[in-house]
């Protein structure tokens, strides 16, 4: 029974991946396309995810100031959110919805991109976190789950969403998890070209 159970996650989780690869296409291509043109012109990225998105954003943000797959320059990508907690600055703002905020608010600038984490789509400092981004003229670029819920709401035309119907937080971070992998390989297609077959 339990390995029935453990093979069951497997199923579910590569049938999620089987059902949303077509339709998410498209966005994470417009996703990556935004990113690179903020990146080209000289913008940089604000990266922050709540709840439990807040490793996979830290670990996005890894992989685009660093390198995904292939050596490339380091590009303008900053995680947001650990360091508040951390440093004990919390409790100073307020709450974790005013400190990510008041970090859009205070790093980003008109021409940069947030690039937003929120497993089920409704999360306060989520929401804080694009209301800061918007009064900074930035485009904000969320995966979410739940169908978006509030987050999908606050969105502006110019944004860009990434949402996984899902009603399992655990297979949601999964497919965050993939889409993430897919935007560092686009971002590095657009900026390196196709890689050599060797």
């Amino acid at each position: 029974m339990l390995e029935q159970r453990i093979q069951q996650q497997f199923f579910d989780a590569a049938d999620l991946k089987y059902r949303s690869a077509e339709p998410l296409a498209r966005p994470i291509a417009e996703a990556s396309q935004a990113v690179v043109g903020v990146l080209t012109a000289g913008g940089k990225v604000l990266v922050c995810g709540v709840g439990a998105a807040t490793a996979l954003a830290s670990l996005c943000a890894a992989r685009l100031v660093g390198s995904f797959e292939r050596e490339r320059p380091g590009l303008a990508v900053i995680a947001l959110g650990a360091d508040a907690v951390v440093s004990g600055q919390l409790s100073l703002a307020g709450s974790a919805a005013a400190m990510l905020a008041r970090q859009v608010a205070t790093l980003g600038a008109p021409g940069d991109l947030l690039l937003l984490l929120d497993v089920d789509g409704g999360h306060e400092a989520a929401l804080a976190a694009v209301q800061a981004a918007h009064a900074n003229d930035m485009v904000v670029v969320a995966l979410m789950g739940a169908g978006g819920g509030a987050l999908l709401a606050a969105l502006a035309e110019t944004d860009a969403a990434i949402s996984v119907s899902h009603e399992r937080a655990a297979r949601v971070l999964e497919m965050q998890l993939l889409i993430l992998h897919c935007l560092c390989d686009a971002i590095d297609l657009q900026l390196l070209g196709e890689q050599d077959p060797t």
